[in-house]
């Protein structure tokens, strides 16, 4: 299925261009390259590319500016942003998400996980692509999440949730790499059914972490936390 995906790559640095238009090409993907934010434009509204590529910091508009064009965008609503930010920007991978995008990865790229990453962010939305409702199952190395049968597995093993630790572990990993702020979390998980406290999504988190494995959610302290794959 990916064989037809069209990629387009933004960044100012012809070697990240060049890196990333080989290995994904090698892969099968159609791959077309744009060194600012106003080429990426002229393109985008040509082409209309199934995932964008896009790094944060760039002259003249930056990846950030660039991502929220692309959203205002009605025939843009099924693009996919895939944000490249450089080792330890946390601030910029909150922002990139924040406005609108779909991902990250973060730089030096490695081809292996580049590739991983790219099959797995088409893969989780095909089911957005498609006319046809589709089973939603997300996979993530062992760990899969089948909302339709309430059901996860770590490799073999079914693992039990009780229904907010699911609810919770599904809003989490709807977005992987954004940080859910814990306002948004008691929103959308517990809603205004019943008041809780920071502590109820505190002990929520632990339980996951014990049952699907400490590595999957990261915590960033004082703002919320995400699912890491």
């Amino acid at each position: 299925m990916h064989k037809k995906s069209r990629i387009l790559l933004v960044d100012d640095e012809p070697d990240i261009l060049e890196f990333l238009s080989y290995n994904l090409t090698k892969e099968g993907y159609e791959i077309k390259t744009a060194k600012s934010s106003k080429k990426a434009l002229k393109i985008i509204s040509a082409w209309v590319p199934e995932l964008i590529i896009l790094d944060v910091m760039m002259p003249e508009m930056d990846g950030i500016e660039l991502c929220k064009l692309i959203r205002e965008d009605a025939n843009l609503d099924k693009t996919l942003v895939v944000f490249l930010t450089a080792r330890g920007e946390s601030f910029a991978e909150i922002t990139a998400l924040d406005s609108g995008g779909d991902d990250y990865i973060t730089k030096p790229i490695k081809p292996n996980l580049l590739k991983s990453k790219i099959k797995a962010i088409l893969r989780r939305h095909i089911t957005t692509q498609s006319d046809e409702p589709e089973k939603v199952v997300l996979q993530f190395g062992e760990l899969t999440i089948d909302s339709d049968e309430f059901k996860v597995t770590l490799g073999d093993q079914d693992i039990g949730l009780a229904k907010k630790e699911f609810e919770l572990l599904s809003l989490l990993t709807s977005k992987p790499g954004k940080v859910f702020k814990r306002e948004e979390i008691l929103r959308r998980v517990w809603g205004r059914e019943v008041i809780v406290g920071d502590r109820t999504i505190d002990v929520h988190i632990r339980k996951l972490r014990e049952k699907i494995g400490k590595p999957y959610i990261k915590t960033l302290k004082g703002v919320g936390y995400k699912f890491k794959y």
